[in-house]
């Protein structure tokens, strides 16, 4: 790849405001330096944050996204800014989970992605969400998320 490979970004480098909502944020990919090879990319949020739509009281959780790139990797600076701009986002668990993976297959078109949404207690229930794009192909070596069922999460 060259310099010139990255003219398109336009967050990586620069100062960056935190975008006012998910939707707002920006996802930049680049190409994949291994294109045609199953290699796994994870991404680990534990400390991703939203807020409850009905009460506006703060949600945490631990996020983790797994995905083999097809011809596109993401740009972490814009997947880092992507998800703090659910800080201020009113939505159930459900729906940023969803949310998050719904655009991160727009913008890549992986091969194969897999997210976990490991979601800390309110009202003394904890709530995962789990969701992949289908079986990960033959060959592929998918490592546990390593997230321990809710015990504290420790």
């Amino acid at each position: 790849m060259t310099d010139s490979t990255y003219n398109t970004l336009t967050q990586l480098g620069r100062a960056t405001a935190l975008p006012a909502s998910p939707d707002a944020a920006v996802l930049e990919r680049v190409p994949s330096p291994a294109p045609n090879t199953l290699y796994v990319v994870r991404f680990t949020c534990p400390e991703f944050t939203s807020l409850c739509p009905l009460t506006g009281q703060p949600d945490f959780a631990h996020i983790v996204i797994d995905y083999i790139p097809g011809d596109w990797i993401v740009e972490s600076k814009s997947l880092k800014l992507f998800l703090h701009a659910f800080r201020n986002h009113c939505a159930f668990h459900e729906a940023c989970t969803m949310q998050i993976a719904q655009r991160l297959v727009a913008t890549l078109r992986p091969v194969w992605l897999r997210i976990g949404g490991y979601w800390y207690p309110r009202g003394g229930i904890p709530i995962d969400v789990f969701w992949q794009t289908g079986a990960p192909p033959a060959g592929a070596w998918i490592p546990d998320q390593g997230v321990a069922p809710y015990r504290g999460r420790g």
